[in-house]
């Protein structure tokens, strides 16, 4: 299947809940064919549970995942295995084959959708050019860096044109150099190839450069949801705010002026005006001492 073919019907639509023991993730998304949807969340909030579960990995409580209008796992039973949804993970490690080449990695998936060898190896050989690794084919991946061994990892995967790549803070590990290098990579490469991407991340850097829409995923549901800007522009929640603070070019911590607060089923109510004017709603933690007039003052931890 051509990229073309691959994002004209990638759409995913899912609405996935898990129950665990102390977690439970209920959350909706609708991903349109081409797009990059990135998914933000503070730790143990339910990216990586669901990214698992439109993967395949995770099973259902209640809900379904459906791609190209067709069902692909819900509760009741329908469960298409990982390897035949068109689906790929990538993740923070690369997980390359350590006793295969560069080249032969990223002509491994293909092999396995049945392009022949010869051709297999040339296509390779075309990716390492477009990831900016030519004259690497023959090196294992114990001979390449940190950032050489996901180059060719996302090469890997989109040399097979997946109807979704889904990617779990796969920059996490790189360092900051290496990152921006990749960061630029994804944006350039998701956009040539249509492929529709779910990007779990906690940098809002990586929102901003590679998605279409965010969504904010706190306490196992979506708190936030619309453009990258106006998701951190207009914090709905302390967390966000607090990512947002990070972004470069801000000067010091996040602050709001509570205009008002009241107590709700899930903990303080504020309404609160940054200092650029706009009007934002802040879900506190109950008994927080807030009062029209106060200032809420959140700045990031400390890295």
């Amino acid at each position: 299947m051509s990229a073309d073919a691959a994002g004209r019907d990638a759409v995913l639509d899912a609405r996935i809940r898990v129950d665990r023991r102390g977690f439970a993730l209920d959350a909706r998304l609708r991903v349109a064919a081409g797009e990059t949807l990135a998914v933000m969340g503070p730790s143990g909030a339910g990216k990586s549970t669901l990214l698992g579960a439109i993967a395949g990995f995770t099973p259902l409580t209640a809900g379904a995942v459906r791609l190209g209008g067709r069902t692909v796992q819900d509760a009741a039973g329908v469960d298409v295995p990982p390897r035949e949804r068109g689906v790929i993970l990538l993740g923070q490690r690369a997980r390359l084959f350590p006793h295969l080449s560069a080249r032969d990695n990223i002509a491994f998936g293909m092999r396995a959708h049945g392009v022949r060898r010869a051709d297999a190896g040339m296509r390779a050989e075309a990716w390492l050019e477009r990831v900016g690794l030519p004259g690497f084919g023959d090196r294992r991946p114990a001979r390449l860096s940190g950032g050489q061994q996901q180059r060719v990892a996302l090469a890997r995967a989109l040399a097979v044109s997946p109807r979704v790549l889904l990617l779990d803070e796969p920059l996490t590990s790189l360092d900051p150099a290496t990152a921006e290098g990749i960061r630029s990579l994804l944006r350039d490469e998701l956009a040539a190839t249509g492929t529709t991407a779910v990007l779990a991340t906690h940098d809002a850097a990586d929102a901003r450069a590679l998605a279409d829409r965010l969504i904010v995923l706190e306490h196992g549901g979506v708190t936030a949801e619309g453009a990258p800007d106006a998701v951190l522009g207009a914090p709905a929640t302390p967390f966000i705010a607090a990512v947002a603070s990070t972004l470069p070019g801000t000067d010091g911590p996040w602050q709001a002026r509570v205009e008002s607060a009241e107590t709700s089923a899930d903990g303080i109510r504020a309404h609160a005006r940054t200092a650029d004017g706009d009007l934002v709603e802040l879900i506190l933690p109950a008994g927080s001492p807030v009062a029209p007039g106060s200032t809420i003052s959140i700045r990031p931890p400390a890295s």
